[in-house]
This record gives C-alpha cells, structure tokens and sequence, in this order.
C-alpha cells in the first residue's frame, strides 16, 4: 500500500501535507543559504578580482528577480499544466547548473548569463509552485503551514556565515561549484515530497476527511473560486500586488547592500557584519512562526500595515547607523516585520482568491511584485556609487515602505465571483 493510501485510511497518521511543508523547507534552505541571503557576500570578492562596479555586481541581483517576474505568467500556466513537482524537478536541476556555471565566469557577461540560469531554476524550484502546492493542501492553518515553509528561507540565510567563511579560505569560484553540487545532493530528494492537489489522493485540504453532514458539526470550509481573469479585475489584485513590491523594493535592497554597508559606512568587520545578518535572520524566523500562528488568527491585512511601518522605522535607524547596537537594533526590528509580512502576504492571497487559479494569478502578481525587487538594489548601487553612501538609498526605501502600508490598507477582501 502506498503511503498515500494509507494516509487518506488511518486518522491517526501525520497528514501528508506536511511531508510537502518538509520538502518546501528543504528547497526554501537551499534558496536561502546559496542564492538569497549569500548574493551580498560575493560582491566585494568578484569586485576585487574583475574591478567590476557596484552597480553592474548588484545589477545581477536585478537581473534574477526581473527574470522570475518576467516569467511569472508562464510558470503558473506550467504549473496548472504539469504540476508544481514536474516544474520544481526542473527548477533544481537548472539552479544547480547554474551554479557550476558561475564557478567558471572570466567576464562580467559570463555572470549575467550564468545568473540567468540560476533566476530560471530558482524561479522554477522556488516561491510559486512552493506557495501553491501548499495553499492546496491547507486552507484553516494556511498561514501556519506557509509560515513553517517559509522557515527555510531565513534557516538557511544562518548559513550565511558559513558562505563567508568558505569565500575566505577557498574562494569564490570554490563555493559556487560546492553550491551547485549541494543542490543536487539535496534539492532533487526534497522534491519527491511534492503533490499537487490533496483530491488526487482522496484527502481534503487540512487533512479534513469529509465535508461536515452532521448536526452540531463545523460547516465546511467555503473558499472563493476566482479565476485569473476575475481576480485581475478586481482593485484588490493591484493593492496587493503593489503592497508587496514595496516591501520587496525593501527587502532586496537590504539583502544585497547591508554587508557592505556595514562593513564599509558602520565599520564593521566582515565577521560581525555577517553574524549581524545571522541575527536578523533569526528574528526573521521567529517573525514566520508567530506570523503564521497569528494570521491564521486576526486580520492578516491590518497586521501586514503594521509590519510595513516597522520596515520603515528600521532602515531609517539603518541609515544612520554608526554602531554595532543600531545594526542589532535594526536586525531585530526589520527581521521581525519580514517575517511576520512575508508569511502573511502569501497567504492572504490564497484567502482572497482561492486555490482554483492560484498559481497563475500568483504568477501574474509576480510581475508586479517584482518591479521592486529589480529596481530596489539597482537603485541603491546607483546611488552608492553617485555618493560613497547608502544614508539617502535607505531613506528612500523608508518612504516607499510607508507608501506601502497604504496599499495594504486598500486590499480589502473582494466580493466573491457571482455575488
């Protein structure tokens, strides 16, 4: 008996959907400890030995998250077609090629067209079929079991000291070939975890066994069924999305700027500056869980405003930071908030439009979302290399964090189709 079998028989035994949060964890680990979180580590050591500008090393970043945008419609159209498990298998064979790739680069067009590979199969393997194969599988602890998922992504940014460590005493080249094997070696396993929908395998969403017939029992659960094309119509599609970018624009910005930041405007070793982002990433991790408790809870929209003004706060505190103290005090609050809104912002998407086209709508979300993400470090590096500073890039970035909140406030829940 296959142990699908034998889940959708035996109460007692762990729903499988939690098996596919484990492998989403697994591939959200490998996203963040060698692709994420460590892109910011590898720009003063591929500066140093081709003498490239800021700009053109972060541009890169740009790059990686205007391909996944791009490419957002076409990868939940895929993935409605094939199946989230069919395009990850793909994804992580691509990003680990990717990589090997880019151990090998001797000209700054030999990064971008190795980085494209890595964009196309961290894309691929990565947010999209990850978010919709779990929002399949959970509907009432949505939110948690995301939040678990999304764990990964800030485990495997703790790593990051260790990608330092490897850049110092082997090198560039050296760790990006380790990288690539380590996706295969770990990637490809975590995949076979992956299922599409629970109703392919007689389950229900939450491991719930049969809709509520019974006097007394909790009434099934009723979600929207909006199709891409409603969903793109209505105003809280464009909020939402454009809420989102704005906390991308910050969140890219920070991941690829604050080790040179802090190493070169705070003083900072690379040692410290590393372990600060290690810290921000545990506060990060402690955002996702309590993020997920919450918004499976209260009001996810009015929680996500909340967190996009700690953003601001925080990198206004980052921007004039002359201290080790204001770089833990900017980790902890930023961290936070990421966490919280990252998990939360996944979710509600799946609150307001349902599973039916999730991963298309998702994907044309992408295309918004990730204006931010491109033009955020774009942007900083630009400014870094007009100025010698980050202090007006940051507060920038504060400004468009506050202007966020207010398309948070706007995305209310829209009317379901029919209604």
């Amino acid at each position: 008996m296959s142990l699908l079998k034998s889940l959708r028989k035996k109460k007692e035994q762990l729903f499988f959907g939690w098996w596919i949060v484990l492998g989403s964890y697994v591939i959200q680990v490998l996203n963040g400890a060698l692709l994420f979180h460590a892109f910011s580590a590898y720009i003063l050591p591929l500066q140093t030995e081709f003498g490239w500008s800021r700009a053109s090393v972060s541009g890169v970043f740009s790059m990686v998250r205007a391909e996944s945008g791009i490419l957002g419609p076409l990868q939940g159209w895929l993935i409605e077609r094939y199946g989230c498990k069919a395009m990850m298998q793909i994804g992580i064979v691509l990003f680990g090629i990717g990589y090997l790739c880019f151990s090998r680069i001797d000209s700054l067009l030999d990064f971008y067209l190795s980085f494209a590979l890595i964009a196309l199969g961290s894309s691929l393997g990565g947010f999209i079929p990850i978010s919709t194969t779990i929002t399949n599988w959970f509907a009432r602890q949505r939110s948690t079991a995301l939040g678990i998922s999304m764990t990964g992504m800030g485990v495997g940014g703790l790593l990051i000291s260790l990608v330092v460590w490897s850049l110092s005493h082997y090198g560039w080249r050296d760790t990006a070939f380790f990288s690539g094997v380590m996706i295969f070696c770990l990637g490809l396993p975590a995949t076979l975890l992956i299922r599409d929908h629970p109703e392919h395998y007689g389950l229900r969403p939450d491991g719930d066994e049969a809709p509520a017939t019974k006097p007394g029992d909790a009434p099934a659960l009723e979600e929207p069924r909006f199709t891409t094309r409603q969903a793109l119509r209505t105003p809280t599609f464009w909020f939402l999305s454009i809420g989102h970018s704005s906390a991308l624009f910050v969140v890219g910005t920070v991941l690829v700027h604050q080790i040179p930041h802090m190493i070169e405007h705070v003083g900072l070793s690379p040692e410290v500056a590393a372990a600060n982002v290690t810290l921000l990433l545990l506060f990060m991790i402690g955002g996702q869980l309590t993020g997920g408790w919450i918004g499976d809870r209260v009001n996810k929209r009015l929680v996500m405003v909340t967190c996009m003004w700690m953003h601001a706060v925080a990198l206004v505190l980052f921007a004039f930071a002359t201290s080790r103290f204001e770089t833990t005090l900017f980790a902890a609050i930023h961290g936070t908030a990421w966490g919280v809104r990252g998990t939360l912002i996944n979710a509600i998407r799946g609150d307001y439009f349902g599973r039916a086209s999730y991963a298309m709508i998702s994907g044309f979300a992408s295309m918004i979302i990730m204006v931010g993400m491109v033009i955020g470090p774009l942007f900083a590096g630009f400014l870094h290399d007009l100025t010698g500073s980050y202090q007006q890039a940051f507060m920038v970035l504060a400004g468009f964090s506050a202007l966020g909140s207010v398309a948070l406030i706007l995305a209310r829940k829209p009317a379901a189709p029919g209604s």
